[in-house]
């Protein structure tokens, strides 16, 4: 059934291609195994059942979703790696926090290991300090870091995280000692909220949408964004505007197992490609407020290389990984 499955998927690829028609009208697998490698009800879980459901939505037949909860989603990442090997129909959601999880955890199995298919969405990081903070600008935070890193205490999640990797990086681009950078980590966003309301850190870093709500209101002041550029509809200025040469997204992708032929790496892109092209997933990105930083193929193999160097350096920096 999968083998014939994933020929009509390849059939289907190589008509489309040759009679130039739309995404979304040739591009179905069915049998699809999306792995989530995290519990039900998070970001990971969530993006697997969307695009799943985007999927069936186009014609796809069968397509579901498995979790594999741990450690980061490395649990995940050695059964794609290990168990899924040269199966042409599965795919497996993973993220920048997988990297961070992979070093923290000295993982034997890594995100170069597996077959890239696309980054999907991502969700740019904030810097806020409370409305009643002294620290009224990115350039006033930026000089208490330069002078001393370790008297400024940075609330966010988990060690090893996109919020921490961005502290690095701010704690670096803003001149101070890195190796000094007091981070601090919290197991959910409430508890780094409370903290950064009652004044035991200095400042917070999350993603955006866990704080706009406090943002809104006015308890929280957002003093930068970590996006390339200003974001439609958000009145906050990026940390490169203001002398920061940070750019971070704390991104979702789609990645296969390693084994696979050109004919079967390019039958998923075309699938995959198909969806977030689809009407049904432009839907989804807006009722989610989920950013879309699709990129494909080949450029985003490239981005993990980069990721995964970038990542490893500010860990190495702050002691996580030797």
């Amino acid at each position: 059934m999968i083998r014939r499955s994933f020929h009509a998927a390849v059939l289907a690829f190589s008509i489309a291609a040759a009679t130039g028609l739309a995404a979304g009208t040739a591009h179905a697998m069915d049998d699809l195994r999306i792995i989530a490698p995290a519990k039900p009800g998070g970001g990971w879980d969530q993006t697997a059942r969307s695009l799943a459901e985007v999927m069936a939505a186009g014609g796809a037949k069968g397509v579901t979703v498995e979790n594999v909860p741990g450690a980061g989603g490395t649990v995940g990442l050695a059964q794609l790696i290990d168990q899924e090997k040269g199966k042409p129909n599965v795919l497996m959601v993973n993220g920048l926090v997988m990297i961070g999880a992979i070093l923290t955890n000295q993982s034997p199995v890594n995100l170069s290991m597996t077959t890239p298919i696309a980054r999907l969405t991502g969700e740019y990081e904030v810097i806020v300090v409370p409305a009643a903070s002294e620290i009224k600008t990115l350039a006033d935070l930026a000089a208490k870091i330069k002078a001393d890193a370790g008297s400024v205490a940075i609330g966010g999640g988990s060690a090893g995280g996109t919020d921490h990797i961005l502290a690095g990086l701010v704690v670096k681009s803003a001149g101070g000692d890195v190796t000094k950078l007091n981070y601090v980590p919290f197991s959910g966003g409430g508890e780094a909220l409370a903290a950064i309301l009652g004044g035991h850190v200095v400042a917070g870093i999350s993603g955006l949408s866990e704080w706009s709500g406090q943002i809104a209101s006015g308890e929280l002041r957002a003093l930068g964004i970590s996006a390339p550029e200003r974001q439609a509809g958000i009145d906050i200025p990026t940390l490169k505007e203001q002398g920061l040469d940070v750019v971070l997204a704390n991104w979702r992708a789609i990645v296969a197992p390693p084994g696979l032929d050109d004919a079967q790496r390019k039958a998923l892109l075309g699938v995959v490609d198909a969806a977030v092209k689809s009407e049904g997933w432009k839907k989804v990105l807006a009722d989610k407020k989920w950013t879309d930083l699709y990129l494909p193929g080949d450029d985003f193999a490239k981005l993990l290389t980069e990721e995964t160097a970038l990542t490893t350096e500010v860990l190495k920096s702050v002691g996580l990984v030797q």
